[in-house]
């Protein structure tokens, strides 16, 4: 199984996430690929059989040019402000030509602990982008939460992040690998 990890992180926290998912993934034996947004391809997922989405969320949805420019000026490196998920998914819809070349998704975002219990994430937003673009996404969108903007990870979240990465591979157990359909 090939396992494809893209994240945006402004702040290092959505990347110390995704890196916590590869190594879970790769002590199962999961062959794994983590990729920054800004050296990620869409041809580079042909191939695969689960794309992992990671973003922070940033006024309740996905980075916008605005927001990851508020991020710069709070001291996020500069040369992460180029692009960001909503519009490298963009660049999705044309890479795959049929939806049995797209791989299954899981979708996780980061999240400021003190914003807990209001609605909209990063992750649904992109899990509902994908869909409407044909891709299946394999479980519900996940969060994991940061203590602030810059972080670092609440206490016990990278242990979750960990738990959920080691249902990734049962997700894709059971599926016919050439529709990714139940067989």
């Amino acid at each position: 199984m090939k396992t494809v990890i893209v994240y945006e992180s402004m702040f290092g926290n959505t990347e110390r996430f995704a890196t916590e998912i590869r190594d879970t993934l790769r002590a199962a034996g999961v062959s794994v690929v983590l990729a920054d947004i800004r050296n990620a391809r869409p041809y580079d997922l042909l191939g695969s059989d689960l794309l992992v989405v990671g973003a922070p969320t940033h006024a309740f949805t996905m980075s916008r040019p605005s927001t990851r420019d508020e991020a710069v000026h709070r001291g996020a490196d500069p040369g992460r402000e180029v692009l960001g998920i909503r519009e490298w998914l963009t660049l999705l819809d044309d890479g795959f030509p049929t939806s049995a070349d797209r791989p299954l998704v899981a979708v996780f975002d980061t999240r400021v602990t003190r914003v807990r219990r209001f609605p909209g994430a990063a992750a649904h937003r992109a899990a509902k982008v994908l869909r409407a673009q044909g891709f299946r996404i394999a479980t519900e969108p996940r969060s994991f939460y940061v203590d602030d903007v810059t972080g670092p990870p609440s206490k016990g979240e990278l242990a979750e992040a960990r738990r959920w990465a080691t249902q990734l591979p049962t997700l894709l157990a059971g599926l016919d690998p050439v529709t990714r359909g139940a067989t």
